[in-house]
């Protein structure tokens, strides 16, 4: 009898080993390897495989390919709909990853319940029981002909299953819990899940079929399995969260069809999750009118132009070495706009701790933000608030020039409509547009003249 054959596979990231690791040398996590029998293919299946082909083709130049743009359709929930760029595209593969308990399973049962009235919807779940998922479909208020579930986790017969019901959309939850038994390894190992994924991705692209799939994450926030999984897939979404707090975030990371910049803003309530259509309102309705270490931003994600409060606090340190620690915001960033205001503007910060948290739980990271983080850094060291009525836009440069930022229209318009009387940015903004009624644009160019005019 031949000896089985065996390798080690880190489930992070996939690495091979011929023998055990304690430690992976591709990603540096431990007691990631993990056994598994390695498979032969016979030279004749293999020949088979590499022969079959669902249609025959032949290389034409770009300039004659005909191509249709398919209409995309409307899931029901707008906040969605932004996030993949406008609706759902036929036939497209889409990974909705996130903390467990945050809401995915909710969010996706919630899409079935309204695509179910237009659309034959195949909810397929490993984690839960048929009676399980009709509970939290009567909490959810959820229910239609349309919908049919599916508690199962043998790929073989959920790809039998989709052939004789033809739907038109598939989720899948999650694609950890799913396996093809013709494989030794393990459910939810690197194997399984690229073999799975590779499944549904046929699936979806040769019959049209849209298909959802939830991805668990790691203790890192990634997504769990290999990296491929990601590669395969059209689009990565991304459900953001903290438990303890009832607004959650979906986020674009990857979008084949549409922006990787948009997100969108839910509320979880005990009948599901309800869309945020004003998130700024949200953002800033806890806002202290004096407070010191305070200044309003306008950020755009993705299309969408939101206003977000940065606090900082800043303290004299009572150890050596000065702290640096920021929550929503890049800590480097912080520490790079420190230094500009130390040289640039005379602030003696070297000695001071700093703490710095963008309010809400919303995640900043674009140039613009730049003059607001500086402007509640110095409020704080000066102990002076900010007007309460006076919001900043503007990225700060290495010599203390206020830089021009994209979108200048649409921030000062939301800043206008949420009561907003006053903006400060860029002085290179000013040309070409302007600004609506009721509220005072004035320009700096240097960081000291804008925190001469916030400050003073």
């Amino acid at each position: 009898m031949a000896k089985v054959k065996t390798q080690f596979v880190c489930q992070n990231c996939g690495y091979i080993s011929p023998r055990y690791l304690g430690r992976c040398p591709n990603c540096n996590e431990w007691n990631t390897l993990v056994e598994e029998t390695v498979q032969k293919e016979s030279s004749t299946s293999v020949k088979a495989v590499r022969n079959t082909r669902t249609h025959n083709t032949e290389p034409e130049p770009i300039n004659s390919v005909k191509f249709e743009e398919e209409d995309r359709f409307k899931t029901g929930n707008e906040e969605l709909n932004r996030v993949l760029g406008g609706g759902v595209v036929p036939g497209s593969l889409v990974l909705i990853g996130g903390d467990p308990g945050i809401g995915k399973s909710t969010l996706l049962l919630q899409v079935s319940g309204e695509l179910c009235k237009r659309f034959k919807v195949l909810y397929v779940s490993g984690e839960e029981s048929a009676s399980q998922i009709k509970m939290r479909a009567d909490r959810l208020d959820v229910s239609g002909s349309d919908l049919l579930v599916f508690p199962e986790t043998d790929m073989n017969v959920i790809k039998n299953t989709i052939n004789d019901v033809q739907p038109d959309v598939v989720i899948i939850d999650s694609v950890q819990t799913m396996q093809i038994p013709e494989l030794q390894s393990a459910t939810g190992s690197v194997a399984q899940i690229r073999e799975v994924t590779a499944d549904l991705m046929s699936v979806a692209k040769d019959q049209g079929i849209t298909v959802f799939v939830v991805g668990h994450v790691t203790k890192g926030g990634a997504i769990a399995g290999p990296k491929i999984l990601e590669h395969m897939v059209d689009t990565v979404l991304y459900f953001e969260g903290d438990l303890h707090h009832s607004y959650r975030i979906l986020r674009a990371v990857k979008n084949r069809f549409g922006s990787t910049n948009e997100l969108g803003v839910f509320e979880m309530r005990e009948t599901g999750l309800v869309e945020v259509n004003n998130p700024s309102e949200i953002f800033l309705e806890e806002r202290l009118k004096d407070a010191t270490g305070s200044a309003i931003v306008v950020s755009m994600e993705g299309t969408r132009p939101i206003l977000v409060e940065i606090q900082a606090l800043i303290t004299a340190s009572v150890f050596g070495n000065a702290q640096r620690t920021a929550t929503g915001v890049d800590r480097n960033r912080v520490s790079l706009i420190m230094a500009v205001l130390e040289k640039r503007a005379g602030l003696l910060l070297q000695n001071q701790d700093a703490y710095l948290k963008a309010a809400g739980g919303v995640k900043l990271n674009e140039p613009a933000i730049d003059l607001a983080i500086a402007v509640s850094i110095a409020s704080s060291y000066k102990n002076k608030g900010t007007l309460p009525n006076d919001c900043f836009i503007g990225e700060l440069g290495l010599t203390g020039e206020v830089r021009r930022v994209t979108r200048i229209e649409q921030r000062v318009a939301e800043a206008q409509k949420l009561g907003f009387k006053r903006v400060i940015l860029p002085a290179n903004n000013l040309s070409g547009w302007t600004a609506p009624s009721g509220i005072e644009v004035v320009g700096v160019k240097t960081l000291a003249q804008a925190l001469k005019v916030a400050l003073d």
